[in-house]
């Protein structure tokens, strides 16, 4: 009975991937070998997916929600973000996220990138929306900066969708001169 609640759980769940420990706090179950030999059979049968070490997903997940769970702290910013909102045209189909290392990922033909950054600037939250589902997600400012933050030369195809006054509120989180300056020539602050 202990694992047909585990399954019904977490397909009645909202999340659509998962630690082990966040299945043991979902199904009221105590993290122990018990439950990883569950976790296992589900993923044989079919019922569940493992698609990276302590990652489990539903069949159909969010490859939002995994980029934001497999390193932590992140968040997606970037060329994801400014794409998305019209900031820059050229397509690229990975996610990519701020985080405290470097890495390139690919599970199930999806590109996962993580690029670095001092923890300050992770830690600060400011212009990143915080989704139930556990996807943090910079918004369009944020994101701008984050990657001026990382290459003071980039162009941007289009800064009208920009918000110039959130773009100044968010300067502070990075306590970078070269940054500030680099902002008011680009977007013209």
């Amino acid at each position: 009975m202990v694992g047909d609640n585990i399954i019904y759980r977490i397909l009645q769940d909202s999340k659509t991937v998962y630690r082990i420990n966040d299945i043991a706090m979902l199904s009221d179950v105590e993290k122990d070998s018990k439950l990883a030999k569950k976790l296992h059979y589900y993923v044989k049968t079919g019922k569940l997916r493992n698609p990276r070490r302590g990652i489990y997903t539903k069949i159909k997940y969010n490859p939002e929600e995994l980029a934001c769970l497999l390193f932590t702290p992140n968040y997606i910013s970037l060329e994801y973000v400014l794409q998305r909102t019209g900031i820059i045209f050229q397509f690229d189909s990975a996610i990519t996220n701020a985080s405290y290392l470097s890495r390139e990922i690919i599970i199930d033909n999806q590109l996962y990138k993580y690029r670095q950054f001092k923890g300050e600037i992770l830690s600060n939250l400011s212009g990143i929306n915080r989704k139930a589902n556990g996807i943090n997600i910079a918004t369009p400012e944020r994101a701008a900066l984050d990657m001026l933050y990382l290459n003071k030369a980039f162009y941007f195809d289009n800064i009208n969708p920009l918000n110039k006054q959130k773009i100044t509120q968010l300067l502070p989180v990075y306590n970078s001169q070269t940054l500030n300056k680099q902002a008011k020539l680009t977007f013209e602050l």
